[in-house]
């Protein structure tokens, strides 16, 4: 009996990725995945050989005695993965789609997270919320998620995408502290923003970003018709006008901007995913880039 195809497409990415992320980042997901989201159970005082990024400065200030918090640590990640599947995710200039990067992403995660013991879960957004799949552990979990993301149909159109309603959900569903990964290309409506900071002040969260060479500058291909992939409006553009490819790049600018203020108020860590680019460099660079930022602020801690 021959296996089906969220089974094969499974075996496919622990070969081609899972395998390549093993070897290159030594098995330490929870370290890169997790951060300090941890429960406090008591402060004590300093003892030689406590992590000095533990010490909490009001109370060593007070005390005129360095001390350090202790916690409680949830040795089981509950995960859970929040899924743009909206049109706009089907665009995509090269050899694959934005869709393409959320399932692969989504399924290595997945797998990576349940292989070591810990749950995961989902949230489905098209033309609004449309499934949630509870946390569970195990391989079959994977693939329970996999083939929900693959048996969904491309959407021809669909209203304005509303990250809103897909994390206003997720912050109804989830009652225990979770590792939250929002997955989006975020073209949505306004009023998300103030729901992501919310979201992450009770959630470890992660914002996965898709994105596509072609959102940011225009080649010069001559006169085109221009396909707005929610609403089918179209617009007939002359490519070849450069002022009109600077403008349009300097709005894709300008909307860079804007994201990276939005996560940066919300103190979310972003992964940006390419359509152009490999997918496990891209999770590589990342890890480092965190535990980079994560070594910055003990240091910074220590000598406060």
């Amino acid at each position: 009996m021959s296996p089906s195809g969220p089974e094969r497409r499974l075996q496919r990415l622990e070969w081609t990725v899972v395998r390549r992320l093993d070897g290159l980042l030594q098995g330490d997901y929870r370290t890169i995945f997790k951060g300090q989201g941890l429960d406090l159970a008591d402060i004590r005082e300093y003892a030689f050989g406590d992590d000095v990024r533990h010490i909490d400065w009001n109370v060593t200030a007070r005390l005129d005695a360095p001390y350090v918090r202790e916690y409680l640590e949830d040795r089981e990640i509950n995960a859970h993965f929040l899924l743009d599947l909206s049109p706009s995710v089907d665009f995509g200039t090269v050899d694959r789609r934005k869709r393409d990067l959320l399932v692969d992403f989504t399924t290595v995660l997945a797998r990576l997270l349940t292989r070591h013991g810990n749950r995961v879960g989902a949230t489905l957004y098209a033309s609004r919320v449309e499934r949630s799949i509870p946390a569970r552990g195990g391989r079959v979990q994977v693939l329970r998620i996999l083939n929900e993301l693959e048996k969904r149909p491309r959407l021809q159109s669909a209203p304005l995408t509303s990250l809103r309603d897909l994390l206003d959900s997720a912050m109804r569903g989830l009652k225990r502290r979770s590792l939250v990964f929002v997955i989006s290309d975020f073209f949505s409506a306004a009023g998300w923003e103030d729901r992501l900071e919310r979201i992450a002040r009770r959630h470890e969260t992660l914002a996965v970003r898709l994105a596509d060479p072609r959102e940011d500058e225009l080649p010069d291909i001559g006169t085109v018709i221009l396909t707005d992939s929610e609403t089918g409006e179209q617009l007939r553009v002359n490519t070849g006008d450069p002022r009109f490819r600077e403008r349009f790049a300097a709005a894709a600018h300008r909307r860079e901007e804007k994201l990276n203020a939005t996560f940066a108020r919300a103190g979310v860590d972003v992964l940006l995913l390419r359509t152009d680019e490999d997918l496990v460099r891209a999770i590589v660079k990342f890890a480092y880039s965190r535990k980079r930022r994560a070594g910055r602020r003990a240091a910074m801690g220590a000598s406060a």
